[in-house]
């Protein structure tokens, strides 16, 4: 069987049916002319999510990407330091002392995956100093993914890849020149380095193009993709790679009086959160449509589930594999 056959026969019902559901209603949304924005929280990167989300934006089933700052850089790291990770599937069992012999050896561990700092962060560390550096010589700003664009265009890394470039979406997002929203970059390694230049008087902090400043581009973007079908919302995982960009049509709507703005046209989440304790990571959809987010006709599904084995199989779903 192909897995897309797989799944229907035997996706039928609870949180399975709901994959389903979620995938051939983002078919539904593309096949009759809408956009997608994916938004991807947690270490999608590292769990390497790249080898079907590529795959996705090469066949144009995603038009922009909200994401966290781990994730821009992350993917970018399994690129050139693959065979350099380690892989410790016991993780639950690890002592303070054996985490601490990780640090000691630069391995930083995410769940069952150690990213080698020496092979990762500061292989691709030189190489965006120098597209920082430049840019300000020349007086030019840009944004965090602008330049991470910049560095995987100019062919400095490709000595160093180990994984088959198709495999990363942060390749295939930047020849495709997608749009991508980094809410938040500073809270990232990449971010924290760029700080510590700023710090050291190396950088200027407004090279770097600001939070507020992604803001009011998305606005901009979104005013000028929402006609037709709309702009649908994939959200993987919560956090602000979710948060920060599905507040754009609230704020379009409320604060800059723009009422007949569309609301998001389509609504997926795959979470493992709870709702409880105000998590917005875990509330229903249903929530949304009282913070003008979602209309109460917009299609709308959540997979309570784990991302790393839901969102590849709505995107084999989705590709026709």
């Amino acid at each position: 069987m192909q897995i897309t056959e797989f799944l229907k026969h035997h996706y039928k019902h609870f949180n399975a049916a709901a994959l389903i559901d979620a995938a051939d209603g983002y078919v539904a949304h593309m096949n009759d002319g809408g956009k997608m924005m994916i938004t991807l929280a947690g270490a999608m990167s590292t769990a390497e999510l790249g080898k079907s989300l590529a795959e996705m934006i090469r066949q144009d089933k995603v038009q922009i990407i909200s994401c966290t700052g781990a994730n821009l850089e992350e993917d970018i790291m399994n690129l050139v330091a693959h065979t350099h990770y380690k892989r410790v599937p016991n993780y639950r069992d690890l002592s303070p002392q054996e985490e601490w012999d990780l640090l000691e050896n630069h391995f930083n561990r995410v769940t069952d995956t150690c990213i080698p700092e020496e092979e990762a962060f500061r292989r691709i560390q030189a190489h965006l100093f120098k597209v920082w550096k430049d840019a300000e010589n020349a007086g030019e700003r840009y944004f965090p993914h602008e330049f991470m664009y910049k560095m995987l265009l100019n062919g400095s890394l490709e000595e160093y890849y180990e994984i088959d470039p198709k495999n990363s979406w942060m390749l295939a997002a930047a020849e495709k020149n997608i749009p991508i929203v980094v809410p938040g970059w500073e809270d990232s390694t990449m971010g924290n380095i760029f700080a510590s230049y700023c710090i050291k008087g190396e950088l200027k902090a407004s090279t770097t193009k600001s939070g507020i400043e992604y803001m009011m581009w998305l606005a901009d973007w979104y005013v000028k993709n929402s006609d037709g079908k709309g702009v649908g919302f994939f959200q993987i995982g919560g956090g602000i790679a979710g948060d920060f960009p599905i507040c754009v049509v609230p704020m379009l709507y409320q604060d800059m009086e723009m009422e007949d703005i569309p609301f998001w046209s389509y609504f997926c989440q795959i979470s493992d959160s709870t709702t409880s304790y105000g998590s917005y990571s875990g509330a229903v959809p249903n929530e949304k449509i009282t913070w003008g987010k979602l209309d109460i006709n917009t299609p709308k599904f959540i997979v309570e589930s784990d991302a790393t084995i839901v969102a590849p199989l709505i995107f084999a779903i989705i590709l026709g594999w």
